[in-house]
């Protein structure tokens, strides 16, 4: 059996310790309150502190929980809000286009499907959920990188590997791509990622205007396109269903 970090089970134990009963607590109420000697409370306290996980007050010299832990504990809600709020828009978008749907987030240097309905059908499929797709070769992840500045800088920055020879990776031309994408309103991956699939993805809002994830529809080429072009349908059905998560979660004027 793995053994657990004694560091980070100590660090933990403060943080609900300060997430509980007083607002404040200073140094010895911590280090008795855990069994800990101050030195090493305060030496977990001080690396808490500079990862802004924890606060102290330059009057009492008191810790508090920091404004760190705030941010991600707001994004946590923030995706599952999100999530909860599309869930039957991706639905009736699964049955609209009859293909896979995705709903993905920006998460560190890619895409994290945070949900997945499956295409109507009888095939065997399997649930990816958790599952990361590339930025800069998937139609989620340009929808994030034309719309998320966080995204962009991320792409921008990342290798952007060759999947296919349909790949974009050159940089000048990754901005055209995502420029039109913004111009649009949606973004496509024709055997950009994987031969023989292609999708449609489309950016979602939230009451600030900010984007917060995208929407997508995943299928075989053959389906997604007709004579060569994307099927106008599929592409309205996916603006539709991104455009009625983002009313959902407050966004205006879509």
């Amino acid at each position: 059996m793995a053994r657990n970090i004694q560091s980070l089970e100590r660090a933990a134990a403060m943080l609900r310790l300060l997430a509980g009963g007083e607002r404040r607590l200073g140094l010895s109420d911590i280090a008795s309150s855990l069994g800990l000697a101050k030195g090493t409370a305060h030496g977990i306290l001080r690396t808490l502190q500079q990862e802004g996980f924890v606060e102290q007050d330059d009057a009492s010299g008191r810790y508090q929980l920091g404004a760190e832990l705030l941010r991600l504990g707001t994004t946590y809600l923030d995706v599952h809000e999100l999530r909860a709020r599309a869930l039957v828009w991706a639905d009736d978008l699964a049955r609209a286009s009859g293909e896979s749907v995705y709903l993905g987030v920006l998460h560190q240097q890619g895409v994290l499907i945070v949900h997945h309905v499956f295409r109507p059908d009888d095939s065997r499929q399997v649930l990816e959920i958790g599952v990361m797709q590339p930025l800069h070769s998937t139609a989620l992840g340009k929808v994030l990188s034309a719309y998320d500045p966080v995204a962009h800088s991320e792409v921008v920055d990342s290798d952007r590997k060759t999947f296919t020879e349909r790949t974009i990776s050159g940089l000048q031309e990754l901005e055209n791509v995502l420029a039109l994408t913004r111009a649009r309103g949606y973004a496509a991956d024709v055997e950009e990622t994987w031969e023989g699939v292609a999708s449609i993805a489309a950016p979602i809002h939230d009451r600030r205007r900010m984007p917060v994830g995208a929407v997508g529809i995943t299928g075989a080429v053959e389906r997604i396109r007709r004579d060569e072009e994307l099927r106008p349908e599929l592409i309205a059905s996916v603006r539709d269903c991104a455009r009625a998560i983002s009313r959902d979660l407050g966004a205006a004027r879509f």
